[in-house]
């Protein structure tokens, strides 16, 4: 691969995880949803306990639009990109802090983290898709009943 396709590649691929992020925070699901591979290997047992597990990308989706709701505000960020491109998948190390805030008559509060996300991803025709994320705090701090409020 050429200089040129490889710095175009990274660039769609920044683009594509910011994108997960933003498109979150302005709770534009279906444009979300769209970043998102049909299935996706997913770890967030960092946050929550469980298990790493597989689930398509509309429960993925379905999940943060319950667990970020019209009256909980998020703010994500992320920054100091690795990324690796071996053919048409690619691996993306970031650096992350996310804030979720209540409406005041919900009880207002605040929670915050900060961590790494992983993600994996492959290029399909319409463009470079998620297949793959986790996300590994490593520093939270606030009310924690905020994180996992839902109406």
């Amino acid at each position: 691969m050429d200089e040129i396709a490889a710095l175009v590649d990274r660039a769609e691929i920044e683009d594509v995880v910011t994108a997960v992020f933003d498109t979150t925070d302005a709770k534009n699901w279906p444009v979300c949803q769209e970043l998102f591979d049909d299935e996706v290997a997913v770890d967030f047992t960092g946050l929550g306990g469980g298990k790493p597990s597989t689930v398509t990308s509309a429960q993925l989706v379905d999940g943060w639009k319950t667990g970020l709701h019209a009256r909980k505000q998020s703010f994500h960020t992320v920054s100091n990109y690795a990324i690796n491109v071996d053919g048409a998948e690619a691996g993306v190390t970031a650096k992350g802090y996310a804030y979720n805030l209540l409406d005041a008559d919900l009880g207002g509060g605040i929670w915050e983290v900060w961590g790494v996300y992983r993600l994996r991803l492959v290029r399909q025709a319409e463009g470079w898709k998620v297949t793959a994320m986790a996300f590994e705090p490593r520093r939270t701090r606030g009310d924690d009943a905020v994180r996992t409020h839902t109406l």
